[in-house]
């Protein structure tokens, strides 16, 4: 209601052109009210951000996603894309600047201040993904001889340009990182107080060229609201800042959570990628699984004259396929779970391995015996399956067990080789791992019907 109250208030403004009052209203708006604002009147976001005071437009813009930025671009005078981009701090300015297309960049660069060209195109230098992308180097650093008193002075002076003033970092000549210390503690020491006293070298810092889920991991076990980043020779390039970080973790989950459902992750919002796009993230993964699923076919093809012999065969197969896709599809969602939260890593897949084989063959035991005990009961009832419903239950049953045990064993190792061999994790989906266990899961289902219905049934 109040998002409806707020819209009509902007339409009104708008239609009436009042410019003066139109701003005023603006900037009396909360930032995130903004970007609502904006995501209910699409049409009218280049309006918006011109008429916002220029930090304000900063802020809105940065929190905004990136097709409704580069409308926004697109649209705005060239006079008030050059001051917006200017204004945005370095690090949402590259987020943004590389997910265009190089001629786009090359030409809204120029519109960058030397100084601001010179950190962007720095930003923009490092590889695609990792923590070089992300840093801003707008930190305050201190030195070890500096009194606190000095320190503060500091803070005081050139704090308004630093991404956040809540760590304060010391470094040497060379700009090598020697300590951090979050702002507390020199506000609560005296003022004469050297820095040098209060250092114990132990700092937690991640590299230029540190993967981004790295760093998340970083920060998720350090509990900081920044981290300086270096260089090899340990020279601090600059920060990351967690609400850098907690916007690349919500991207990487969306991203695992659409490969884990057996698509190409988006790189758009769903509403705004095109249709023929969203189809070609998709047709892929379908056409793989498409022939994987011919694989069983081809599988009970060669079971034919078994089935023909023992037609009663047939009626458990989907129960076979389902059971067992479905505890792949679980353990195999898991373990990509357990890895992107940290929880394990590659050197984990003896302890994985073991605990899901107890599992496999829990689970399996308990949906065997649920399956024997049900031909148990249809057959005294309706007398389906005649004098040999024990010999039948058991091949159930030991089937279940058998294909329960493979689906656990292949979800939970497929996303540990995957990510051995350098792959993302998430491309072991769910249903890549319930395909992979059908075809395996007839052979199983058969070679136990063999071993006790040969001479009888088949």
């Amino acid at each position: 209601m109040e998002n409806e109250a707020l819209l009509e208030k902007f339409e009104q403004l708008a239609r009436e052109q009042q410019p003066q009052e139109l701003r005023s209203f603006l900037d009396h708006q909360l930032i995130t009210d903004i970007a609502e604002l904006i995501y209910e009147d699409p049409d009218q976001a280049s309006l918006i951000i011109n008429n916002l005071t220029l930090s304000r437009a900063a802020a809105a813009f940065r929190i905004l996603e990136f097709p409704t930025q580069e409308e926004i671009i697109r649209d705005l005078p060239a006079t008030k894309t050059a001051e917006l981009l200017n204004e945005l701090p370095p690090d949402d300015r590259t987020a943004f600047l590389e997910e265009l297309p190089a001629q786009a960049v090359q030409e809204l660069i120029k519109l960058l201040e030397p100084e601001e060209r010179k950190v962007t195109l720095s930003l923009l230098g490092y590889k695609e993904n990792s923590v070089g992308r992300l840093m801003t180097p707008d930190y305050i650093a201190a030195r070890a001889h500096w009194t606190v008193a000095q320190v503060l002075k500091h803070i005081r002076m050139y704090g308004k340009d630093s991404e956040t003033i809540d760590v304060i970092y010391i470094i040497d000549s060379q700009g090598k990182l020697l300590d951090d210390f979050r702002i507390r503690e020199f506000l609560l020491v005296s003022p004469d107080t050297v820095v040098e006293t209060l250092m114990d070298d132990r700092f937690v810092a991640l590299h230029v060229n540190d993967d981004q889920e790295d760093a998340i991991q970083t920060f998720r076990l350090e509990n900081r609201v920044a981290l300086p980043v270096l260089d090899a020779g340990g020279v601090m390039l600059g920060i990351v800042t967690i609400d850098d970080i907690l916007w690349i973790a919500n991207e990487e989950h969306t991203e695992d959570i659409q490969k884990i459902g057996g698509t190409e992750a988006l790189d758009e919002p769903y509403l705004d990628m095109p249709l023929m796009r969203l189809i070609k993230k998709r047709v892929g993964w379908l056409i793989i699984l498409f022939i994987g699923e011919m694989l069983t076919a081809s599988v009970m093809a060669y079971f034919e004259d078994e089935i023909a012999k023992a037609v009663v065969l047939a009626m458990f197969i989907p129960l076979i396929i389902s059971s067992g896709g479905n505890s792949g599809s679980q353990a195999s969602t898991l373990i990509i779970q357990a890895m992107a939260l940290g929880e394990l890593t590659i050197k984990d897949w003896w302890r994985v391995m073991r605990r899901e084989i107890v599992s496999g063959l829990m689970l399996g035991s308990v949906l065997g015996i649920i399956g024997f005990t049900r031909i148990i009961i249809w057959n005294q009832f309706f007398h389906t399956y005649g004098e040999h419903t024990l010999l039948i239950g058991a091949t159930l049953g030991v089937s279940l067990i058998g294909v329960v045990l493979w689906g656990t064993f292949s979800g939970s190792m497929l996303p540990l080789l995957l990510k051995r061999a350098g792959a993302d994790p998430a491309s072991s989906s769910a249903p890549f791992v319930a395909t992979l266990v059908d075809v395996t899961g007839l052979l199983i289902y058969f070679s136990v019907a063999y071993m006790f219905l040969q001479g009888i049934l088949l």
